[in-house]
């Protein structure tokens, strides 16, 4: 079994008020191998910019300007991890969903 050391203890990480996270299933069960760059980066923000309950209100512009994604990109990743069930999206509030059982959708 290989032993873990922590490399630099003045760095250790701490949850703090804002927390998001990305359970382990999403790189054991084919999750981030499933998604394009662009799919990636928006599951990412979204995961990051969402509240407890994965809720988030930010708009098109900002997360493509965020991003450096063209609005075309954006558009294709947004629908792309929607039909993946990752996220769901109601044309102003996303929600990013727990992962569902398998990467079959991917």
């Amino acid at each position: 079994m290989i032993r873990k050391k922590v490399l630099a203890h003045d760095r250790i990480r701490s949850t703090g008020k804002g927390f998001s996270f990305i359970p382990h299933r999403f790189l054991t069960d084919g999750f981030l191998q499933s998604l394009s760059w662009q799919e990636l980066a928006l599951y990412l923000f979204l995961v990051l910019a969402s509240d407890q309950n994965g809720l988030s209100f930010y708009g098109d512009r900002t997360i493509c300007a965020t991003l450096g994604l063209k609005e075309n990109d954006y558009l294709f990743a947004r629908s792309s991890l929607i039909h993946k069930d990752l996220i769901m999206y109601n044309g102003t509030l996303f929600q990013v969903l727990s992962l569902p059982k398998s990467t079959h959708k991917a």
